[in-house]
C-alpha cells in the first residue's frame, strides 16, 4: 500500500528546527513504501519592515524555551548582530531555487544553521545567495531563479497545499493513503509516537477497504 507523508515546514520555523533530529530518525524507520514531501508552509509573507520588538522578545523566549525542552543550540548573538524581519517567503524561494538544482533539503538545513547557529539573517537575499555558493549550487542560475516567476509559482502551489492539508503550524505530518488525508502525531523526542500513529492508520486503510470489498462482492 503506497502512501505519502507530508512534512509540513518554514525554514525558519524555530520548532522545525527543533524537531530536526526527531525527522531524521523517524525517515530512517520508516517503510519504504512510505513517501516523504516536504511541503513549505510559508510563515510570513515578504516585509522589508524591522521585526516589532514584542515579535523579537516572544522569539527569543521561544528559542530558550526549545533550548530547555529539547536541547536544541540556538545562537542568540543573531538578535543583536543582525535586523530581524517578520519575512519567511524569501526563504521559502531560496529552498525551491535550490530545489530547481536538486539541493532543496540541503538549502533548508543551511539556511536554518545560518539563521540558529551562525547569526546570519535568514531574510536577506546575500544570505542566499552565500549558502548556495557553500553548497556548490550554480549561483547565477540560482540568483536568476529567485526572482524568477517559475518559483513564485511554486512556492503558491505549495502555499496552496499547506492549506488543502489543513496545516495551520509548523512542523505538522500529514499520511495520504489512497487519497485519504489524515494527521499524523508529531513527537519531537520520541519518533515511535509517530510511527505507531502511522502504523494504525495504514491498518484502519486497510481494514475499511477489506470491508469495502466485502460489500461489493
Amino acid at each position: 500500500m503506497d502512501a505519502i507523508l507530508y512534512y509540513v515546514h518554514d525554514p525558519m520555523c524555530s520548532w522545525c528546527w527543533g524537531y530536526r533530529p526527531a525527522l531524521q530518525r523517524l525517515r530512517a524507520q520508516l517503510p519504504q513504501h512510505i513517501e516523504v514531501r516536504f511541503v513549505l508552509g510559508g510563515l510570513a509573507p515578504d516585509s522589508d519592515q524591522p521585526m516589532p520588538e514584542e515579535m523579537q522578545q516572544m522569539l527569543q523566549h521561544t528559542w530558550r524555551r526549545i533550548e530547555g525542552q529539547l536541547g536544541t543550540p540556538f545562537n542568540h548573538d543573531f538578535w543583536t548582530h543582525c535586523r530581524p524581519r517578520r519575512s519567511t517567503y524569501p526563504a521559502c524561494r531560496a529552498v525551491i531555487a535550490a530545489e530547481l538544482q536538486g539541493q532543496g533539503e540541503a538549502m533548508t538545513e543551511a539556511i536554518q544553521k545560518a539563521y540558529y547557529l551562525r547569526a546570519m539573517n535568514p531574510s536577506d537575499v546575500d544570505t542566499h545567495e552565500q549558502l548556495a555558493e557553500e553548497l556548490g549550487l550554480n549561483t547565477a542560475k540560482f540568483a536568476q531563479d529567485l526572482t524568477s516567476e517559475v518559483v513564485q509559482a511554486l512556492l503558491e502551489q505549495q502555499l496552496a497545499l499547506t492549506a488543502a492539508l489543513g496545516v495551520s503550524g509548523f512542523p505538522s505530518l500529514v499520511l495520504e493513503v489512497n487519497g485519504q488525508r489524515r494527521p499524523v502525531a508529531l513527537a519531537y523526542q520520541n519518533e515511535l509516537t509517530t510511527l505507531n500513529d502511522i502504523s494504525d492508520k495504514l491498518r484502519w486503510v486497510k481494514t475499511k477497504a477489506t470491508i469495502a470489498g466485502w460489500f461489493s462482492q
